[in-house]
């Protein structure tokens, strides 16, 4: 994948982030996860949904649907929609 940062900021931020204690970089991991969620919700909030799915499945949709190949996320999905 094409970067638009430089080679020298990368290995600075690289060498910030490894000065931080485990539970510090776990922590701030988590704060960008609940981040990347709140705003997922977000738009999933203003998107119809034609298929009826569940407001999990689409978010699951949203953030791992394409980890997956398309039967393994159909199982997923319908666990997540309880059936």
């Amino acid at each position: 994948m094409k970067s638009d940062t430089s080679r020298a900021m990368q290995e600075k931020y690289r060498g910030m982030l490894m000065a931080m204690a485990p539970g510090e970089r776990l922590a701030a991991c988590c704060a960008m996860f609940d981040t990347a969620k709140t705003l997922a919700l977000a738009g999933l909030a203003d998107e119809p949904d034609p298929q009826g799915l569940s407001l999990k499945a689409r978010l699951f949709l949203r953030l791992y649907g394409r980890d997956f190949p398309p039967e393994e996320r159909r199982r997923i999905v319908a666990v997540l929609q309880g059936r």
